[in-house]
């Protein structure tokens, strides 16, 4: 029996992924990968950037997997929420949800500013298999809380231990696993 193939769709964060994320290593030279493109990576407004997931995801061919980071995570759980038909989507490792409605406190001082349109978080089953992936020590976003959008997103959860905001400056250039991770992540 022959598996479709499947494309994967990078969901970066603020700032985009740049050349040294373990999003953009991992697109390196694929074929197979398409990457969510915003107009302003450092001024993220929740319509516009969900508008460009739903056209990216619509430019894709058959299946896709969704590879997000971050504010990408955020944008993939209101794309969901919102979008009328998701049986396109085979899975979505979501890597590093910031907490948007923890204020001051659980975010960067130049994120809180673009966090009312983010809030509230939906917290309903995804329409899709998901894994969440977090960190003990990530600034963004407690393990209490990282745990809690895997059990209401329905999603596996994977506690990467100290690692960050699982980015570049955390480590995360090259991530030895992904591939194998990804490949648990769709149905």
């Amino acid at each position: 029996m022959d598996v479709a193939p499947v494309t994967y769709v990078v969901v970066p964060g603020l700032g985009g992924s740049g050349p040294d994320h373990w999003q953009t290593r991992f697109a390196a030279g694929r074929s197979d990968v398409c990457r969510v493109e915003q107009t302003d990576w450092d001024r993220p407004r929740r319509r516009p950037w969900v508008k460009a997931l739903a056209e990216t995801i619509a430019g894709c061919d058959g299946k896709v997997v969704l590879i997000a980071h971050s504010l990408g995570v955020m944008t993939i759980v209101h794309w969901a929420a919102e979008a009328r038909d998701t049986s396109r989507v085979a899975g979505a490792l979501l890597v590093a949800p910031p907490d948007v409605e923890a204020g001051r406190g659980g975010v960067p001082p130049h994120w809180v500013m673009w966090l009312s349109g983010w809030a509230p978080i939906p917290m309903r089953r995804l329409p899709f298999r998901a894994s969440v992936v977090s960190s003990a020590d990530d600034p963004t976003c407690s393990t209490t809380r990282a745990r809690a959008f895997a059990s209401a997103w329905g999603a596996s959860f994977l506690d990467l231990g100290l690692a960050g905001h699982v980015n570049p400056a955390s480590g995360y250039g090259p991530w030895r696993g992904l591939e194998r991770l990804l490949a648990t992540t769709v149905d």
